[in-house]
């Protein structure tokens, strides 16, 4: 049984805490929340039997064996941090950090402390990804990957009023292409490693963040394009090419009904249906990792995490978007 204490108390942390209930090794420990009233009032939502105001003292709790961390991402660092120097692991909403110099401290943080890192990224762990990615060699030589995910934010509508939300806030670290093009970038990742270059632009908000963008990296033989928005929506879908078909990705964030589509005509499923919630398949992984200490294994690895941190970097760097985060 792995105990769990959570910071943050937000829509992400209830769905991540609903997957975790289907795992017979999971069990909601602590709740976090800077205030007692939002910490008792989550916790008895969910059962936990402790609340803390205070991310220190979970950490330093013994009740106390992992912590989620879905704080805003301007505090993902800080937050892991405190937690892998007082032996906890760590599984850290995406992106990771606001950087890639924060990632590479947590990095070393977990191999100095000897804890488990790893990043949240649900879509690479969920089954249908794991088809395509034991199918890719039935569409020949790859040619083009497109990550399409732009969804409209409903806290644009506040921002267009002139409220600035966390959403589309600096400060936090926010923007679209931290929050919806990682889903994008990290497959990419995962399934093609570090490209030789990109190129990225954007459209820039008054208040410092980018509202959309898209990205083209250069490979060897192919090319990838990535496309994000939280001000406009698509409905396309994300597409793998090679010479020999096309496998057909409906929703990049959360992969499933894929399909191969082969030029001569036919159609392959490559679908596996979920058992379970999203979120259970990074839980899961996560889990096994705590339990025989295999990091840096898996299609959420600690290197992966790096790349796409990476990547993120740059590409803000290419639009001309700066965090108060980097200045550190």
């Amino acid at each position: 049984m792995i105990r769990f204490g959570i910071i943050g108390t937000n829509f992400i942390t209830e769905l991540m805490i609903e997957a975790g209930q289907h795992l017979s090794g999971f069990k909601l420990q602590a709740v976090y929340s800077r205030t007692e009233e939002r910490a008792k009032e989550f916790a008895r939502s969910w059962k936990a039997p402790l609340i803390f105001t205070s991310v220190e003292d979970m950490v330093k709790s013994d009740e106390v064996d992992a912590v989620y961390v879905a704080s805003p991402n301007s505090f993902h660092e800080e937050h892991a941090l405190l937690a892998m120097k007082h032996g906890k692991h760590v599984l850290c909403e995406k992106p990771m950090a606001s950087n890639e110099a924060e990632v590479n401290r947590m990095v070393q943080t977990a191999a100095d402390h000897n804890v488990v890192l790893m990043e949240a990224v649900k879509s690479t762990l969920m089954p249908s990804f794991l088809s395509i990615q034991s199918n890719l060699h039935k569409i020949g030589k790859i040619r083009r990957y497109t990550g399409n995910f732009c969804k409209y934010s409903s806290r644009y509508d506040a921002y267009r009023e002139g409220t600035i939300l966390n959403a589309f806030n600096p400060k936090f670290s926010n923007g679209s292409l931290m929050d919806l093009g990682v889903y994008g970038i990290y497959p990419m990742v995962v399934l093609f490693g570090q490209p030789e270059s990109i190129k990225a632009n954007g459209v820039a908000l008054e208040s410092g963040v980018d509202g959309e963008g898209s990205l083209i990296a250069h490979y060897k033989d192919m090319e990838a394009v990535i496309m994000h928005s939280k001000i406009s929506h698509s409905y396309a879908a994300s597409e793998i090419q090679g010479e020999e078909g096309v496998i057909v990705i409906p929703n990049i964030s959360e992969p499933k009904d894929v399909y191969i589509q082969y030029n001569n005509g036919e159609v392959e499923s490559l679908d596996i249906p979920d058992q379970y919630p999203p979120m259970y398949y990074e839980i899961e992984e996560f889990t096994k990792q705590i339990e025989d200490r295999r990091r840096s294994v898996c299609n959420n690895s600690l290197e992966n995490s790096q790349l796409a941190a990476h990547l993120l970097e740059e590409a803000r760097k290419q639009m001309g978007i700066s965090f108060p985060a980097d200045e550190h």
